[in-house]
């Protein structure tokens, strides 16, 4: 095992362009970044984490105004839900606008075409995602930093532990992991959404910012 290989935000983003896969910190845990629209980085990502196919893939967008080069579609649940969460630890799953011009990878969205997307509060994480878009790349994946079946990276130390061989990822330079509980799951593709998982936020307080059904119904 060698020397864990640091880079800052900006030469990470070139390596993700080219292919390769970067190690970063969010506000849970560390996550594992490669484009999402770069095939030879989703492969490298999956072979990584040896993990099987059809289980896709969150991505981490720089904030709400950069959904709609997604193709996602974005009711009012989901524009409401970003408002008051985003940046913060809630994924949502969108559904992806058929027909549109998709540049995401194989493997990605899930079997109905729908896709997780998360905004982080991490200085860090939200620089990454900053660089990469600036370079007209990305979304960049935010699967979280671990081989499947294994818990994930919740220090730099452990996230080093796992950057040092050949093939390993990148590590961004910068600060730890906040190591707050998980990103909330709300699937926002029905009415009422679905939460999927109530982690780091109550159920309370995302219901809180649901559609109200007679509005949506109305509408």
């Amino acid at each position: 095992m060698g020397e864990a290989v640091e880079v800052s935000a900006t030469e990470a983003a070139k390596r993700l362009v080219c292919g390769e896969l970067v190690a970063f910190p969010t506000e849970t845990s560390w996550g594992l970044a490669a484009d999402a629209t770069s095939a030879r980085g989703v492969a490298a990502l999956f072979d990584w984490k040896r993990r099987v196919e059809g289980q896709p893939l969150s991505v981490l967008v720089e904030g709400p105004e950069a959904l709609g080069a997604l193709g996602v579609e974005t009711g009012p649940d989901a524009t409401r839900l970003a408002a008051r969460f985003w940046p913060g630890p809630l994924t949502l799953v969108l559904p992806l606008i058929p027909r549109s011009n998709q540049r995401l990878a194989p493997g990605v969205a899930d079997e109905r075409g729908s896709l997780g997307v998360r905004c982080s509060p991490h200085p860090d994480a939200n620089a990454l995602a900053v660089r990469v878009a600036e370079l007209g790349a990305g979304p960049i994946t935010a699967t979280s930093l671990n081989r499947s079946g294994e818990p994930p990276a919740r220090s730099r130390s452990e996230a080093r532990s796992l950057c040092g061989g050949a093939g390993d990822p990148t590590l961004l330079m910068g600060e730890e992991c906040g190591g707050g509980l998980p990103s909330s799951v709300v699937d926002c593709s029905v009415h009422p959404p679905e939460i999927l998982r109530e982690a780091a936020i109550s159920r309370s307080a995302l219901e809180s910012a649901f559609v109200p059904r007679s509005t949506a119904q109305a509408s």
